[in-house]
């Protein structure tokens, strides 16, 4: 209570002292951790993944039930294992002005069959050939059928003559995407192509500085990553218009499977009965989070609502534990990021298992280094969350037993010949519960989405998955006092 308390007055106090303004010009978005990685073959993070979107465009997009919908193309398929697209006939220009063609297309998953460090790899594997028989049209032969090919040609298409010359796509994209990459220094600044509105996104990794320069006016827009009781706050400030939605984004304890410890059963099993979801929901989290039993949300036409969830049972998860002969209390590491929220997700999660007999060490680590030790595999425990997944093949992706970095995504290095079987099947029932059964991580919860913006912000609010697609049409209303803010105290 007194460190909310502090925080509260910190608030209180430093958004009345000043009122600097943000240029009328640039429309200024604080977000929690700056992208990574620019280029679409490579990024696996969340900003870069929500950047990208913004200054490329893919083959095939998502409908608003997950299925696959055409995007710079439509397509169908010749046979199970040929698919023809045909590129629309109205497509933007690269922001370099050149016009994107079939060979555009091919040269770019050409590239990505030729990668060896690409985590999007594996996804590719069954390509066989790319043809460009013309300019508007690309086909894909497979060494197998697949039929659901085209909901994996999501890559942002770039452009042939600068993959040639090996351009630096992660620092100086270049894609046909509604927005088009400006600079890239103390901010990311990006302009729209359809008014050349400039858009800076500023990392500002402490949550109670990025609600200090949204109310003194240095920001326009923040979007999640706060704590509950600084959201709360936000909603009593008239200037501050605020907009919520369910999450869809996963947020789960990775776990490293080759942990002679770890690879029992009864200790998954011990972990997961020591962590109260509910308790964390109601106490830290923002509106609109739900409990979690799988990557999928149940509303997914490939989700599993019938997942009987393990509830918090700090006994029973001590009694699993000395069945398994481990000596306790018994020690984990877990790694995180350095974000305040998720160091406090952290120190709650250390406090819920101890009267389990685990004695959870927490390790916070700045992003980039933090990322890499769980793409190497250099951990016990980690805290991550998939973001903006849509298809069910993810579960192949994140376990199946060929799928270790840098070929796919099964950072715990998990392997089971049941559950894999049931992947090759597509049996997706089955194998999420299998999954949620063997435990290879804990699930935790989608997590509720919000978005909060000075009141002369008007078009953007925030999607299920946490996308920014709405800097496609955000706009500043142009008021006399749009760029300045009243010097009382809040």
């Amino acid at each position: 209570m007194l460190k909310k308390s502090l925080l509260m007055m910190c608030v209180l106090l430093l958004a009345a002292c000043g009122k600097p303004s943000p240029e009328v010009s640039e429309i200024h978005f604080a977000i929690a951790q700056a992208p990574l990685n620019l280029d679409p073959r490579y990024a696996t993070d969340a900003a870069s993944e929500r950047v990208n979107r913004l200054i490329y465009q893919p083959l095939v997009d998502f409908d608003a039930a997950s299925n696959p919908a055409p995007a710079l193309a439509s397509w169908h398929a010749v046979h199970d294992r040929e698919y023809r697209f045909v590129l629309n006939k109205n497509r933007a220009l690269f922001h370099h002005q050149t016009q994107l063609t079939a060979q555009d297309v091919k040269a770019t998953y050409d590239s990505l069959m030729r990668l060896k460090d690409s985590p999007h790899v594996a996804e590719f594997a069954n390509i066989s050939t790319i043809n460009a028989p013309d300019e508007n049209t690309v086909e894909f032969h497979l060494k197998q059928a697949d039929k659901h090919f085209p909901a994996k040609l999501i890559i942002g298409i770039l452009p042939k003559g600068l993959i040639e010359k090996e351009h630096d796509f992660s620092h100086n994209p270049v894609g046909n995407g509604p927005l088009k990459f400006v600079g890239w220094q103390n901010k990311l600044t990006l302009e729209r192509i359809s008014d050349k509105q400039r858009i800076a996104l500023q990392e500002v990794k402490d949550p109670t500085v990025r609600v200090l320069k949204l109310m003194r006016g240095e920001a326009d827009l923040i979007q999640g990553d706060l704590p509950p009781e600084l959201v709360k706050y936000l909603e009593t400030k008239p200037e501050i218009s605020l907009k919520t939605s369910i999450g869809a984004n996963f947020s789960y304890l990775g776990l490293n499977m080759q942990d002679p410890v770890l690879r029992n059963l009864k200790v998954r099993q011990a972990i997961a009965y020591a962590i109260d979801r509910q308790a964390i929901i109601e106490k830290v989290m923002v509106r609109n989070t739900r409990v979690a039993g799988a990557i999928l949300p149940p509303e997914h036409w490939a989700g599993n609502a019938n997942l009987t969830p393990y509830d918090y049972n700090p006994g029973h998860a001590r009694q699993l534990l000395q069945e398994a002969g481990v000596k306790l209390p018994f020690k984990l590491v877990y790694k995180t990021s350095t974000d305040a929220q998720r160091v406090r997700f952290a120190t709650i999660l250390q406090a819920q298992m101890r009267p389990a007999g685990i004695d959870l060490e927490i390790s916070s680590l700045d992003w980039g280094t933090f990322f890499e030790d769980v793409k190497q595999g250099n951990f016990q425990l980690f805290g991550l969350t998939w973001v903006g997944i849509k298809t069910p093949e993810i579960y192949a992706k994140a376990f199946g037993s060929h799928n270790f970095p840098p070929n796919g995504f099964n950072r715990g290095r998990y392997t089971d010949v049941e559950l894999d079987k049931l992947l090759t099947k597509e049996d997706w029932p089955a194998a999420t519960q299998r999954i949620h059964a063997q435990l290879p991580y804990i699930p935790l919860w989608y997590e509720g989405q919000f978005a909060a913006m000075k009141k002369n912000i008007s078009n953007y609010s925030p999607k299920p998955d946490g996308n920014w697609d709405d800097l496609t049409t955000i706009a500043r209303l142009a008021t006399k006092s749009s760029a300045t803010i009243s010097n009382h105290a809040y």
